[in-house]
C-alpha cells in the first residue's frame, strides 16, 4: 500500500482545483494590472473556497485559457502569490496552496513586510504614501553610513490585511542600488519581490531595534485607531551580500491585531 503523502509532497491528483472552470471576466481598461487580477481572484479562490494545504491551483495552460491572458501576466500573478507565501511551486508539477502560518516572524527574518504579513487566506494591500528620490535624513546617514550628499529612493506606505490597517512602513534604499525604482508603480507589487527580481538585490543580514510608542496623531489616522494608541517601532537597516547597508526602514506595527515570533539563535 502506497504510504500518505507528506507535507513536503503535494497530492497534485487529489487536490487539483477548479481545472474545468468556466472562463473568467477581466476588465481590460487598464485600471487595474492584468496580473493583479489574476493574483486577486486566486487568493479569493483560496480564501473563501476553504482550500486544503497543499490543494494544487490550475496549470498555468488553464488559467492562461481561463482568464485569456499570456503565460507572462499569469506568471507574474504566481511570483507575486509565491513571495507573498500564499503558494509555493514544484517544478515540473505546479503551483499548491501553502500551509498556514500562525504567527508572524517578520521580526526574526530579513524579508519584506509584506511577505512576512501575507498568512494564507489573507489579502494584503499596500497604500503608497510617498515615492520619491531625497537626499537621506540624519538618522538615515547614520544607519546607512553614508554622507548627506547621498541619494536615497523613499517609499512610505501603510499595509493592510483583509482591509484593515496593521503596519505603516517608511523604507529607504541607496538610490544607486535601485535606479529607476522610483518610476516604478509600486502600489500593486511586493517591494521585495521588485527589488529582487529587477535589480538582484538579496538582502542577507538585517539589524533591528524594537521599542512600545504611542502613536502620534497622524500615524493613528493612517491606521484608523486613536491617537496615542500603543503600538510597535521597528527600526531595521538591512545589508547585502558584502555586508554593505543598503536598507533602512521605521515601521510601526499594530501589535494587537497578531503575534509576533522571534527566532534566537547562536551563530558561535
Amino acid at each position: 500500500m502506497k504510504p500518505p503523502a507528506t507535507p513536503d509532497e503535494p497530492v497534485a491528483d487529489k487536490h487539483e482545483v477548479n481545472e474545468g472552470a468556466a472562463p473568467h471576466r477581466m476588465d481590460r481598461t487598464g485600471a487595474v494590472p492584468l496580473w493583479l487580477q489574476v493574483k486577486q481572484y486566486l487568493s479569493a479562490m483560496i480564501r473563501d473556497k476553504g482550500l486544503a494545504d497543499h490543494d494544487r491551483l490550475p496549470s498555468e495552460a488553464t488559467l492562461c485559457k481561463q482568464f485569456g491572458v499570456s503565460r507572462t501576466v499569469v506568471r507574474e500573478a504566481l511570483a507575486q502569490m509565491v513571495n507573498e507565501e500564499l503558494i509555493y511551486r514544484h517544478q515540473g508539477k505546479g503551483a499548491f496552496v501553502r500551509g498556514r502560518r500562525e504567527v508572524q516572524s517578520f521580526v526574526g527574518s530579513t524579508v519584506g513586510f509584506s511577505g512576512e504579513l501575507a498568512e494564507k487566506r489573507h489579502d494584503v494591500t499596500r497604500r503608497i504614501l510617498r515615492q520619491q528620490v531625497i537626499l537621506p535624513t540624519h538618522r538615515m546617514q547614520r544607519f546607512l553610513k553614508i554622507g548627506s550628499s547621498e541619494p536615497v529612493v523613499i517609499i512610505d506606505r501603510v499595509l493592510s490585511v483583509d482591509g484593515a490597517p496593521r503596519a505603516i512602513v517608511r523604507w529607504a534604499m541607496l538610490e544607486r542600488m535601485v535606479p529607476g525604482l522610483v518610476g516604478l508603480r509600486m502600489s500593486n507589487r511586493s517591494l521585495y519581490d521588485t527589488i529582487s527580481r529587477q535589480y538582484g538585490i538579496r538582502l542577507v543580514q538585517a539589524e533591528r531595534w524594537i521599542e512600545a510608542v504611542s502613536l502620534s496623531a497622524e500615524d493613528a489616522e493612517l491606521l484608523g485607531v486613536e491617537e496615542g494608541k500603543a503600538a510597535l517601532c521597528i527600526e531595521s537597516v538591512g545589508s547585502n551580500d558584502t555586508q554593505i547597508p543598503i536598507e533602512y526602514y521605521q515601521a510601526h506595527y499594530l501589535s494587537d491585531r497578531a503575534r509576533l515570533r522571534f527566532v534566537v539563535s547562536n551563530s558561535s
